[in-house]
């Protein structure tokens, strides 16, 4: 069997986040970002869907198993972002502004580390119902 599956594991976390700019002030950051540069920080429930891409192996008939998948999302994602304020409690933020296109990044790259590279992997990260990035772009 040659045929590549795309396979998908959904996952949901919740974080809180300031997105701002150090050098700029609060009126210039509001500007740009709106409320999202509340200075006490603000919440989003985000919904991460993890598409994993390969050829069903012969015996199994798995792409991956989805199980290994899910644990590898949640040691590696999730307990390291959810309930956790992301410039605060993370060190992938500390310098690098917490918008949802990083995050999706920051997921994308941590994952790549995780999972075999005979497999192609994307990030589809959802802000709200509405605003959601996909990373890598193909």
């Amino acid at each position: 069997m040659d045929k590549k599956v795309a396979i998908f594991r959904k996952e949901h976390f919740n974080a809180a986040h300031r997105l701002f700019v150090p050098e700029w002030d609060d009126a210039k950051n509001e500007e740009v970002f709106g409320k999202c540069s509340n200075p006490n920080y603000h919440g989003h429930n985000y919904d991460l869907v993890i598409k994993i891409v390969g050829v069903p192996d012969p015996k199994t008939g798995y792409v991956m198993n989805l199980k290994t998948l899910s644990d590898i999302i949640q040691e590696n994602v999730l307990d390291k972002f959810d309930h956790k304020n992301l410039n605060l409690d993370t060190t992938y933020f500390k310098k690098l502004n917490p918008t949802a296109e990083n995050i999706a990044i920051i997921i994308y790259e941590i994952l790549r580390e995780k999972i075999d590279s005979k497999f192609d992997l994307f990030v589809r990260l959802y802000e709200t119902e509405r605003n959601f990035i996909e990373y890598p772009v193909k």
